[in-house]
């Protein structure tokens, strides 16, 4: 799927995906852990919103939301009212260097083309402080695919597998790498990465 398909698609299934998933779980208590690194009244950037509910909502007042999908930030207009929100592709997030204190990006990263991954992640560090604290999801595998009948429409995803994502990270500037497994919204269980930047 090229970029606007994504963005459509995601515009379909976005009220869908909002409906099913949990807001609550062990994934959202690892935010706790990403602000308790952060300095006092942190600017946390989340990339991947969506409707705001899981991660957006659990974040420090003045954080700042990034999505594709336009009915996916029209849904976290109404879960997080106060929130910035930006509508914005990863690859190219229209923010300032060294801005942020940490970022979170849930679920979000695999529906990008893997070969655009490593671009995803300097500009993570690029926004980023130095020193400061990404937290995301840790794709398990390898796959580059269109799920038909995702949430009553279809999604690409794709990813370079587990040690190449994080030999990517690595290769942007991040260090300190550490991994955790969580129950993500839909019910299973999925890896996380904290990795703290040091560029800049």
């Amino acid at each position: 799927m090229d970029r606007d398909t994504v963005r459509r698609a995601w515009d379909e299934v976005a009220q869908t995906y909002a409906q099913r998933r949990d807001p609550d779980g062990s994934d959202a208590d690892l935010i706790d852990e990403l602000c308790a690194r952060c300095q006092s009244e942190p600017l946390v950037v989340d990339v991947g919103c969506g409707d705001g509910a899981r991660t957006l909502a659990n974040l420090p007042a003045g954080s700042v939301g990034i999505d594709f999908s336009r009915a996916g930030l029209e849904l976290a207009r109404d879960t997080v009212p106060s929130t910035g929100l930006v509508q914005a592709d990863m690859c190219i997030l229209p923010l300032a260097a060294n801005v942020a204190d940490a970022m979170t990006a849930y679920h979000a990263v695999f529906h990008v083309p893997r070969a655009d991954h490593p671009t995803v992640y300097r500009e993570f560090a690029r926004v980023l402080k130095p020193g400061g604290t990404l937290l995301m999801t840790l794709p398990s595998g390898r796959f580059e695919t269109t799920r038909r009948g995702w949430m009553g429409g279809e999604m690409f995803f794709s990813a370079p597998g587990r040690e190449q994502t994080l030999a990517q990270l690595s290769e942007a500037g991040f260090k300190n790498i550490q991994t955790r497994t969580a129950a993500d919204p839909l019910g299973t269980d999925s890896e996380f990465v904290f990795a703290d930047n040091t560029t800049g």
